[in-house]
């Protein structure tokens, strides 16, 4: 059985997976109580940022002081599961959260393990991103990418036509994927917060860093030309699709922002 360690990041107390693979990990820990579960300001870390960064702050922490030959990321209402049926109490949720065993397997024929893209039908990733948030920290972003890591460009450069990603910051990779990944990943975040004034905007929308990374992701991904396997994602609650799909057509047309998560 292959040595995992999955996060799972959180900022508040919650039922937890049973399985001995996952790691309940307290994200923007510093200055907080004590939740009971490992805590995202110990070791090497940059728990501080979390109102920016949001979770990226646990996945660097499980990048700088996890001992894992693979090390995933997922939420406390967000697992994967490799089961198709919809259930609805959160008791068969999680019983079908992915397992050590069904990660073991699936790890068998590849290095990485992503959710299933998000598809967005009637505009593109970076259309999305323009009408739902404030535009300006992706194109610095591509102004970074451009001048420290000109290889990645023409990749960055297809947010503008693809209309798919492998959202939610997701995934298990092998530590020496990981490692790679993240060298570049931070690189690139750390010089946006030297770039972007964060403060002018409100507190949901300076969160931009972790959103910006959401589609880094791919990004890294097909430039490297790395295969992997796709898994179902399964939500612990439910969305109201409607109040989110009306706020979708709202950014789009009617040029309000997003002001919450979903």
């Amino acid at each position: 059985m292959k040595n995992v360690k999955m996060i799972v990041a959180t900022h508040k107390k919650y039922q937890m997976p049973t399985d001995k693979m996952y790691v309940p990990l307290q994200v923007g820990a510093e200055g907080k109580e004590d939740l009971g579960y490992e805590r995202d300001n110990t070791g090497n870390n940059i728990s501080e940022k979390n109102p920016f960064f949001c979770e990226l702050t646990g996945l660097y922490w499980a990048w700088k002081n996890l001992d894992a030959d693979y090390i995933g990321l997922v939420h406390y209402r967000r697992y994967f599961t490799i089961n198709k049926k919809r259930y609805k109490t959160k008791y068969e949720k999680f019983k079908n959260v992915l397992s050590l065993e069904e990660a073991d397997n699936l790890l068998k024929e590849t290095d990485i393990i992503l959710s299933k893209k998000r598809r967005y039908y009637i505009e593109n990733l970076y259309s999305h991103y323009k009408h739902t948030m404030y535009i300006e920290p992706l194109d610095v972003t591509e102004e970074i990418i451009k001048e420290k890591y000109p290889e990645y460009f023409d990749e960055f450069k297809k947010l503008h036509k693809r209309t798919s990603a492998h959202m939610f910051n997701m995934f298990i990779m092998k530590k020496e994927i990981l490692d790679d990944y993240c060298n570049w990943l931070f690189d690139i975040l750390f010089e946006l917060e030297k770039r972007v004034d964060n403060s002018k905007y409100d507190t949901f929308h300076s969160r931009f860093y972790g959103r910006v990374s959401e589609l880094l992701l791919d990004v890294y991904i097909n430039t490297k030309g790395l295969s992997y396997k796709e898994t179902k994602v399964m939500d612990m609650e439910n969305i109201n699709w409607f109040k989110k799909g009306t706020s979708f057509l709202k950014a789009k047309f009617l040029g309000e922002k997003y002001d919450k998560s979903f």
